[in-house]
């Protein structure tokens, strides 16, 4: 639990307008730190709460309560807000990359930064998404386009997409995949109606079908999955990740994930989205994200860093070697439509 004496920092924080990055360095190569000691985000991290109708609700506290290093660390609270049966509602408590420090959506960059995910931990099954990246979307673009990499909670464990464009897969146990995927080919999930396939490409050690989404369904040949690791425990306490970010919906995209010094998987192929409607850059942002839930969630983060190379971010272990990304595979044609569902969800 949370004292109160955090809760009124936190408070007394949100209230004070955060400090910007300094501007004028390319946003590829410039390199961000934050160990959220300051009791408010630094200038230097690049980061802030963005205050929109969706995150009102939220609650942003610097506190020092058994940080991961250091003397500080966030706290972020997504508390109930959504009216019974309304539809699309989602509550969150999400920081986001400022607009000046954003990269080039086909740019590399390294993310690395500490979460605990604090008690309660959900058991549902319900949408927890806990860290995201995404391209940015214009206010006239059609439809909705889900991160193309997601850290999630899925009845209490976590689990990692990947998602692109709808791309050629093959149902599991169907005449071209009766025993399951080939070696190194994505089992996903093919969301027809959005236009995008959704790729699990790791999970909690443990996990089975039957503690995780049975839904995805398919093989997938244009995203490529090498698996290292399975992912720590959701209720272990503090973790560390080191993230590679190199989207590439053609087929070019390259994606590292690490966690406490372990090297988990390592994603090319297809990834992310080129459709109507879409801008130049990717963003990152972290914090709870979620469908409408009865008990508040939250989840502390500290020592977020970036920069474009993996030394500049590693904590605990080794850099992995970056491969060639797989060639472009199975594409399939982009749907233009103007009546495309909005999913409404990440």
């Amino acid at each position: 639990m949370l004292g109160c004496a955090a809760a009124m920092i936190g408070l007394a924080s949100t209230l004070t307008p955060p400090a910007r990055a300094e501007t004028g360095a390319d946003p590829v190569q410039r390199i961000l730190r934050d160990g959220f000691e300051q009791g408010a985000f630094a200038g230097e991290g690049g980061l802030f709460y963005k205050d929109n109708p969706e995150q009102r609700f939220g609650r942003v506290i610097f506190d020092g309560i058994a940080p991961y290093s250091g003397a500080g660390a966030l706290t972020l609270i997504a508390t109930p807000s959504c009216l019974p049966q309304t539809a699309g509602c989602s509550e969150r408590a999400e920081v986001w990359e400022r607009p000046e420090v954003l990269v080039p959506f086909h740019s590399a960059v390294w993310y690395g930064f500490a979460l605990r995910l604090n008690d309660p931990l959900a058991q549902d099954d319900r949408r927890y998404v806990i860290a995201q990246w995404k391209r940015e979307i214009l206010p006239e673009a059609v439809g909705d386009y889900s991160p193309f990499l997601a850290l999630r909670l899925y009845r209490g464990r976590l689990g990692i997409t990947v998602e692109t464009d709808l791309i050629a897969s093959y149902p599991i146990g169907g005449s071209e995949r009766p025993g399951g995927c080939l070696p190194g080919e994505a089992v996903v999930l093919s969301r027809t109606e959005d236009q995008q396939t959704r790729a699990l490409v790791a999970m909690e050690s443990g996990t089975t079908t039957e503690n995780y989404p049975s839904y995805f369904n398919a093989c997938a040949p244009g995203i490529r999955v090498e698996h290292h690791a399975d992912l720590p425990s959701a209720q272990q306490g503090w973790i560390d990740f080191v993230v590679r970010s190199k989207p590439g919906p053609d087929g070019d995209g390259h994606i590292e994930i690490i966690a406490d010094g372990v090297h988990i998987v390592t994603v090319t192929g297809h990834i992310g989205h080129s459709g109507p409607g879409l801008d130049d850059n990717q963003y990152f942002k972290m914090g709870p994200y979620r469908a409408p839930a009865p008990l508040p969630w939250s989840i502390s983060f500290d020592d977020f860093r970036r920069g474009p190379r993996c030394s500049d971010v590693i904590r605990l272990g080794q850099c992995p070697t970056e491969p060639q990304a797989s060639k472009a595979i199975g594409k399939l044609p982009l749907s233009t439509s103007s009546d495309v569902k909005k999913a409404g969800e990440p």
